[in-house]
């Protein structure tokens, strides 16, 4: 897959501990998709937060699909 605005995903454990963010700011991915699966628009969404970008909104889209693709595997300890 290819997601072109990714690199609007950044991770900092200065900023929401952690979490995958917007370009640094205090806006979580977990926080746009909450609010796109609750019914918000791109647009109220923009307008909620204007310092968000188009783009951002389809970052945050891309890497939750991403995400939800991935597959976590425990790893064996050997001692």
């Amino acid at each position: 897959m290819n997601f072109p605005d990714i690199e609007r995903i950044t991770f900092d454990p200065a900023v929401m501990g952690g979490k995958p963010c917007i370009r640094g700011m205090r806006v979580t991915v977990g926080m746009i998709l909450g609010l796109i699966s609750a019914g918000t628009g791109r647009e109220e969404i923009l307008a909620l937060y204007p310092y968000l970008e188009e783009e951002d909104i389809s970052a945050a889209l891309a890497y939750g699909a991403w995400r939800s693709e991935e597959r976590e595997l425990p790893m064996a300890i050997t001692r």
